[in-house]
């Protein structure tokens, strides 16, 4: 039989067929040595081919079927190793909380690098504009401003009023749309409020710590009524990069493309180099100061001295 991976938890997986019916399956144990350098071999968004082991009453998968794309991040405790989100993914959707928890740009700059590296189309969610003051606000707007410039879509809404959630439905209709951010910033809260039967839980954010607490333990995807699916994940505290090489991530900044080839060298790494375009961009304004800050933290990060090559 042939399914969707709709849920996993680690050791077992809930697989949909075509017809809807759901199997609790599990993998068979090459799956874990066939060079999948990851924590998990299988996630939600992949399509498999299973059999049903009647006397156990659960189905065993035995094929992966080749991805479209999937989303990585370093896993939580094996820094070496990956651990994969989802896969077979239309949207990345990173939400974002100017407020509490607070989203950094250097947070979304890691997340949309590593979205372009797997050319996955990245949309950001700016939640909560129901609780901006003044200062939020006028921040929300030039950050929205960098990110619509480059080619990003952008949408400001509250999940909590409703406000701003229509244009965002429409987009997003007919596609498979993973959500990603910290916990507390409304991933669930948005998802109850595109499908409000789903009633994923959601929790307040510590006033003391200003973070959020997980609400989400496992990848989950949900069909919506507007058409596709809704991918929830765990909240993410950090974006580690993986599998990448320093002289890769200009690409992945889509803005340096055109203007990098007008650079003296055709190696710059526009840190240092004379003549470099990228530099006189940023000088000049053309591309965001603070989206060179993050490229030059991002290309200092440890993975690339410890993973140089």
């Amino acid at each position: 039989m042939e399914g969707l991976v709709i849920k996993s938890t680690g050791s077992w997986y809930l697989v949909q067929t075509q017809a809807k019916e759901l199997f609790k399956c599990k993998i068979k144990g090459r799956f874990k040595t066939q060079g999948i350098n990851s924590t998990n071999p299988l996630a939600v968004g992949d399509n498999v081919s299973f059999i049903v082991l009647k006397e156990e009453e659960v189905g065993l998968i035995k094929t992966i079927h080749p991805r479209r794309n999937y989303l990585i991040r370093k896993a939580t405790k094996l820094s070496s190793r990956s651990h994969i989100i989802a896969a077979n993914i239309d949207y990345a959707i990173l939400v974002i909380s100017l407020s509490f928890p607070r989203t950094s740009s250097g947070f979304i700059d890691r997340f949309l690098v590593t979205a372009e590296a797997y050319h996955i189309p990245s949309i950001l969610v700016f939640n909560k504009i129901d609780l901006n003051t003044p200062e939020l606000q006028l921040q929300m707007d030039e950050w929205m401003e960098i990110y619509q410039k480059i080619g990003y879509a952008c949408f400001a809404l509250s999940a909590q009023t409703g406000k701003g959630i229509e244009p965002f439905k429409k987009m997003i209709q007919n596609k498979t749309n993973l959500f990603s951010g910290h916990s507390g910033v409304g991933k669930s809260a948005i998802v109850n409020t595109i499908q409000p039967g789903l009633r994923l839980k959601t929790a307040d954010v510590s006033v003391s710590t200003e973070k959020g607490t997980h609400t989400t333990t496992f990848a989950e995807m949900h069909h919506i009524d507007i058409g596709g699916y809704i991918i929830d994940t765990p909240g993410i505290k950090g974006f580690g990069l993986i599998d990448f090489v320093p002289s890769e991530v200009p690409s992945y900044f889509i803005e340096f493309g055109n203007i990098s080839q007008n650079c003296k060298f055709n190696n710059c790494s526009h840190t240092h180099e004379p003549n470099c375009a990228v530099i006189d961009a940023v000088n000049s304004g053309s591309i965001a100061q603070s989206r060179y800050n993050n490229y030059l933290a991002i290309i200092k990060d440890d993975y690339f001295s410890e993973n140089p090559y």
